[in-house]
């Protein structure tokens, strides 16, 4: 039994469950409700009879509503009096007709005889209707439930979410950028649409597609668009999806999955984050008898038991490509492999057109600037920038986004949001705008790859302050003094408060966990130390599993990791001596900069950059900026405009405060006329 959704309904063994089920709790509720309702143990009824018999009351109407009795007679003392009584239904026929033998006796004056209704009848259809009612709810929901995959009934079941081609609205068009991306699988596109092209030359598609690269670059949504593509059904399932506390149900979800795929081939499976279950065997603290490692073993068997020509296409996508199981990417599985690179300045542009269709821009917005000042974005990164700049600028009541509420965004994404309603004291401005400022001017003095985007005092996410900077241009590597100029950098902050506060601070402990990770990398990984140049040293997936790294031994000796620690402390020292020498060269600039992060909170990469040109001469940079000229046009119009005041001066002498009246020479005489 087939779903709308092409996945296998409820078998037909459940089905004659579920009936045995309902005949048994029909047969059940017939047993309980089956008898009379309300039946009690047979009364005498002796208090009616008593008056009706005793000669001592003088019983004038007897009246029978029902099961309610009510007598009505005359006492010794002539009194009429009222006894009301309630008498089981099966018990009602009884008194009739000891009523009627009464009346003919002359004990009663006359009785009204009205036929009760037997209730319990009603209470039986009700409640068996009820449990009727009950049982069907029952069964239906465990039906939806066992289609959906969501009860213990079907925790074996395929979970994985099916889109038909109809409902496939994404294509290649969607997905900016990635051009070499679109190009490699737009063989497996041609495949899936046209499988008789390949057959008659005899070649073999890739049964597995494997896209990796950092989270955001549009791994899912390149997968859909191959769906999209081709006009075949998706299936979409997590790797965590198969992975249950109970063994074996993993195995048995990728035996589902794979069954329901070939009923629907045509057709894309598409596991995101198989890193999950596909990560390399042995490498848990269960070994062969892990869950996880039994799933990744059905995954293996079925990929191994595709036709290849059964027009089903396997992708998965992963962050870690390097920890996966080798038998994974062998050829037969995922022999296709499809980096997934960050985009670069084009391709930012491209999402960021995408992002922005539908929103309300403003004119001084250019796209191209912001994808030249994002580098190092993904497209993820993108669309919450434009995102975020949406909400700012709803929040301040404008009718389009602007430069302003995009460029704020870019640092929200990036720092989180700042916090503006936190008082600085004096004290805490001073050391975060010497600690920042270090950051900033030594970057500046030492990168020629970086720059400084923004400077600011105010509390964002953990941190007190933060110096926002960015590449110059995009790059894949870096070089041995870019790892160092990153390092004295991070330095900035905690010389800045030695040479200029006397004291340093906690401010710079993950400015310092930084530093030390490069330098560690810089000697085991990149073999770039002075002491073991070329040499690497451990493996870099070491500390990835537990039980793998448990087994392991340490490639090098005692000795050789003393060395390195000794190694990585030069390297913090030299670039710390040369972090100080700097500061102490800008020492101008530092003390400008912070004056002016004490006075403004937030110095952007423009102004920072004029502050530093001028040395400093925040009165040189306050001109150039209120006229909107560059430095050196500044400097000239200072130098100018002091030299006329100079010469005025020379002519004036000291002691003459004002320039002379009208008719009056410069000695104060009288000029006639």
């Amino acid at each position: 039994m087939e779903n709308k959704d092409g996945r296998q309904g409820p078998k037909l063994g459940s089905l004659i469950f579920y009936l045995l089920m309902l005949v048994a709790l029909i047969a059940l509720s017939t047993v309980i409700f089956g008898n009379n309702y309300g039946k009690q143990e047979k009364t005498t009824l002796a208090d009616v009879l008593e008056y009706i018999n005793s000669d001592e009351y003088d019983v004038t109407l007897v009246d029978v509503n029902g099961t309610n009795v009510k007598v009505s007679y005359k006492d010794s003392d002539g009194m009429v009096k009222t006894l009301n009584q309630s008498v089981p239904y099966e018990y009602v026929d009884d008194l009739v007709d000891v009523l009627d033998d009464a009346k003919k006796a002359g004990k009663i004056g006359d009785y009204n005889y009205t036929e009760p209704f037997d209730w319990s009848i009603v209470v039986n259809i009700a409640m068996f209707a009820g449990t009727i009612i009950l049982v069907f709810f029952i069964f239906n929901t465990i039906n939806r439930q066992t289609r959906d995959n969501n009860s213990v009934f079907s925790f074996g079941n395929n979970r994985a979410k099916m889109t038909d081609p109809e409902k496939m609205k994404v294509k290649f068009s969607d997905v900016a950028g990635s051009v070499e991306e679109k190009e490699e699988l737009s063989e497996i596109v041609d495949f899936l649409k046209n499988p008789a092209k390949y057959k008659e030359l005899g070649a073999k598609i890739p049964k597995g597609v494997l896209l990796y690269g950092a989270p955001g670059t549009g791994k899912t949504l390149l997968a859909r668009a191959v769906a999209g593509e081709a006009g075949v059904r998706f299936f979409y399932i997590s790797g965590s999806d198969f992975v249950e506390m109970l063994v074996g149900v993993g195995a048995s979800r990728v035996r589902s999955l794979f069954a329901d795929a070939k009923r629907a081939a045509p057709s894309v499976v598409f596991i995101d984050e198989i890193d999950a279950v596909g990560r390399k065997r042995g490498a848990g603290l269960g070994g062969g008898q892990d869950e996880r490692e039994q799933t990744l073993n059905q995954i293996l068997v079925e990929m191994d038991g595709f036709d290849v020509n059964s027009n089903i296409i396997v992708m998965a996508a992963t962050n870690r490509v390097d920890v996966l199981d080798p038998a994974l990417l062998r050829p037969g599985r995922f022999d296709r492999r499809i980096m997934v690179n960050m985009p670069d300045a084009d391709e930012r542009e491209a999402i960021l057109k995408i992002h922005a269709k539908n929103k309300p821009l403003e004119d001084d917005v250019s796209l191209r600037e912001v994808a030249l000042s994002t580098v190092g974005f993904t497209g993820a990164d993108l669309e919450n920038v434009l995102n975020e700049a949406a909400l700012l600028a709803a929040r301040r009541n404008k009718k389009k986004i602007g430069m302003v509420e995009i460029t704020d965004s870019t640092f929200r994404v990036q720092m989180g949001p700042q916090k503006n309603s936190k008082k600085l004291t004096d004290k805490s401005k001073r050391l975060t705008s010497y600690h920042e400022a270090g950051h900033a001017v030594v970057l500046k003095a030492t990168s020629e790859f970086e720059k400084v985007d923004r400077v600011t005092i105010i509390p964002a996410g953990q941190a007190g302050g933060y110096t926002a900077y960015k590449p110059i241009e995009d790059t894949d590597f870096y070089t041995e003094k870019m790892l160092l100029d990153i390092i004295k950098m991070s330095l900035g902050g905690r010389a800045a408060e030695e040479l200029f506060l006397g004291e340093v601070s906690t401010g710079a402990a993950s400015d310092l966990q930084h530093c030390n990770s490069i330098a560690k990398n810089m000697i085991k990984r990149y073999g770039l130390s002075q002491k073991f140049r070329n040499m690497v040293f451990g493996d870099e997936n070491e500390e990835v599993f537990l039980g793998y790294s448990m087994g392991q031994v340490q490639s090098y000796s005692e000795q050789t990791a003393a060395e390195i620690d000794n190694e990585i402390k030069y390297i913090i020292d030299e670039c710390y001596a040369e972090t100080k020498r700097i500061l102490n060269e800008k020492r101008d600039v530092m003390e400008a900069l912070a004056k002016r992060l004490q006075e403004k909170l937030t110095v952007d990469g423009p102004e920072f950059e004029m502050i530093y040109e001028s040395g400093g001469n925040l009165e040189l940079v306050d001109y150039a900026k209120k006229n909107n000229i560059s430095l050196e046009e500044a400097s000239t119009r200072m130098a100018s405009e002091t030299s006329i005041f100079d010469s005025v001066s020379d002519v004036i002498p000291e002691d003459q405060t004002a320039p002379a009246k009208d008719n009056d020479t410069a000695d104060g005489s009288q000029e006639e006329s």
